[in-house]
């Protein structure tokens, strides 16, 4: 009896589980491949993130302290028209009107917004139009970037664009966008642009000229200051009245004083 129960006994244990199989080492080694290089490029990536913004940081910082000598486009219009005028001049020798006309003219809210207006872009958007670009952003396009629509310039301007604004202030911004904007063909800068249409220096320009230089901005090539057509003469008494607000409700401070 006692052999027959150590025998049932043993029947009943449970049979061992096979034991797992390995995985083939080619399909592990080609696993850990993968992770590896997975990895390496998401390094690449941030260290090349690091990189750009560095640069964009440094550059930005360099045109705080020093007047850009040129800008992409100037140079790519001086070498299809062989040169071009441009002459810097400090915003403290430009007539306060004619910051003032610009301002009105292309970015009334420039001292309420941080260089992206959102309410603008919005409304943009909703309108199916473009047009929403802010000064900040026009100063980023024409002295780091390069002209012409594209969603990678966008893209960048829209990064760069905050960064310039936490490294300038508003009144070194107008400054610069005053100096390096086009006013007619191979003519950039307000001093420029003064001399070109009126013959007199921009500190000189009445809230007239100021307003007409405004007025014939963004599209330069295709208006004239000094023989304006009817739709930039009466932009050009629009752009007077806004100036006029402006200054009268506080929205030019952030670059007059």
């Amino acid at each position: 009896m006692g052999a027959m129960a150590e025998t049932s006994t043993a029947k009943k244990q449970p049979a061992k589980k096979p034991a797992p199989k390995k995985k083939p080492a080619k399909k592990t080694e080609k696993l850990g491949l993968v992770a590896r290089m997975r990895r390496f490029i998401r390094r690449v990536v941030l260290w090349g993130a690091v990189a750009v913004f560095s640069f964009a940081l440094l550059w930005t910082l360099l045109y705080a302290l020093i007047n850009p000598p040129t800008t992409p486009y100037m140079r790519a219009e001086a070498h299809r028209l062989v040169s071009v005028k441009q002459e810097w001049v400090d915003i403290e020798d430009i007539a306060p009107v004619m910051a003032r006309s610009v301002v009105a003219a292309e970015d009334a809210n420039f001292c309420l917004h941080w260089g992206l207006d959102v309410n603008a872009i919005q409304s943009a958007v909703e309108r199916g139009r473009g047009g929403a670009s802010t000064i900040s952003q026009q100063v980023v396009k024409n002295v780091f970037l390069w002209h012409g629509r594209s969603w990678a310039r966008k893209a960048i301007e829209a990064v760069w664009t905050p960064l310039t604004e936490a490294v300038w202030s508003k009144r070194r911004i107008v400054e610069i966008y005053l100096n390096v904007a086009e006013f007619d063909e191979g003519v950039f800068g307000v001093q420029a642009a003064a001399r070109h249409y009126f013959g007199v220096d921009a500190s000189d320009l009445t809230a007239r000229q100021s307003a007409r230089l405004a007025a014939i901005l963004p599209s330069p090539k295709n208006r004239s200051a000094s023989n304006p057509s009817t739709f930039t003469r009466n932009r050009a008494a629009s752009i007077m009245s806004g100036a006029a607000t402006i200054a009268a409700d506080g929205r030019a401070e952030c670059f007059e004083n």
